[in-house]
This record gives C-alpha cells, structure tokens and sequence, in this order.
C-alpha cells in the first residue's frame, strides 16, 4: 500500500538544470530492497502514458489486474497538457503529472506499480518508475522497450534468461528475454524493490506477451483515448 508519509511531491516549474539537482538529491530516497513476494503478489497495475502527434497534450492510464484471476480491477486515466519540456533523462518530469493524476482516480489500490519506461537504468540513476515510487509511494519496476544507458549482452534466446546492465562497473538493470526468440524487455527497480523481485514480477507478468499484461493493457488504454480525442 501507499506510504503516505513518506511520499515526496514533485515541484513544478523547474527548468531543466533543476530538475537534474532534484534527481540526484532525490536519488538518495531511492530504497532498492525487496518489501514483497513476488510470487506471491496479487493486484499489479501497469502505467503507460501517450501524446499527441503534435503539441504538448498527453493521456495517462493505469491498469490494476489481480493475477490470480486475470481480471481487470479498476482504470485509472487522466489527460492534459505536459508543461515540461521534452529533454532526454528528463521525462519523469513531463510524466508523473500525469501518472499521479491517474493513480489518484484509482478505487483498488495495487500492491505494486509497472511502468513503460526505466527505473534504476537511467543515467543518473532515477527514470520514470523511481521518480512514480517516491512520489506514490509504492513499490514499482521499470519495464522498457529500449535501452537508456549502460551496456548490454543479448541474453541466451529461452524465455527467463537474462543479463546484467552495466554502468561505470555498476549493476544498473538487466536485459531480459521475456518470450523465447523475441527481442528482450530492460528491467530495473525503481522504489521498495531489488533487482531480482523485479524481474520475477515482470515475467510473472508476461506470459503471453513481451511486455507485462498490465503494461500493455495501460498501452491500450491511453492508445484508445488519444483516439477518442482526435489525437
């Protein structure tokens, strides 16, 4: 469940010099220790945020799935412009907003939180799922497409298989092999998770699918409502 004292807000109107200061003051907060079972984890929900082809306007979604039954709980959805500009390592800025908003709409709370796009594996050591947990105060793991930062083997083609991100000699994340044969997916804890219980929550996850069912079901979801927008 949510820390609700332990929450950190996220201040707007920083240019992007502060915003950098504020991630590696932040990075501090960071607590990449294992607070749950992954197997035995219930309700996992999924994050996913879209925009517009053109402009600043941006839709934000989080799915609860409960994986015992496979169904679908509760949607959180939120919408509107992103006033952070676009900068590279900086995303969490022009996102979380939005995410934030969305988590709020939520009536069933879940145990942790999976977002599209980096945790731990970020440059300074704190992408979008490490700045989701400080400000939501929940457990959550960062599940990308593509990598940020650090350097990578392609892990052996089985299903589970993986191997270590390295930055500066520092384990960052790890390259994982979520189907056999398919393009892996890039794990890293983001808060009040470790490196392993990251990547047995993702596969637990992604069963039928490269990405975790609850991150493709958000993808869908903001998919659909920048489609209802005209966007």
């Amino acid at each position: 469940m949510p820390e609700r004292s332990s929450r950190l807000v996220l201040p707007s109107g920083l240019s992007p010099r502060q915003a950098m200061a504020l991630q590696t003051a932040w990075r501090k907060r960071l607590r990449l220790e294992r607070e749950l079972d992954p197997r035995r984890v219930r309700l996992v929900a999924g994050a996913d945020l879209s925009m517009e082809c053109h402009g600043d306007y941006g839709f934000a979604a989080i799915v609860v799935l409960d994986l015992e039954s496979g169904e679908t709980l509760d949607v959180g959805r939120a919408e509107g412009r992103l006033t952070f500009p676009y900068v590279p390592g900086l995303l969490a800025f022009r996102e979380v907003p939005l995410i934030q908003a969305a988590f709020a709409t939520l009536q069933v709370m879940p145990e942790v939180l999976l977002c599209d796009g980096q945790g731990y594996a970020h440059p300074r050591r704190m992408g979008l799922a490490c700045m989701a947990g400080l400000v939501l105060g929940i457990p959550t793991v960062g599940c990308a497409k593509s990598r940020l930062c650090g350097e990578e083997r392609q892990p052996a083609r089985e299903r589970g298989r993986f191997t270590w991100l390295v930055d500066g000699g520092e384990r960052i994340g790890m390259t994982l092999r979520t189907r056999h044969g398919v393009a892996p997916v890039y794990v890293s804890p983001g808060h009040r998770i470790d490196f392993h219980a990251a990547r047995a929550l993702v596969l637990r996850c992604a069963t039928a699918y490269r990405l975790p069912e609850p991150i493709r079901q958000a993808h869908a979801e903001v998919n659909g409502m920048r489609k209802t927008r005209g966007g």
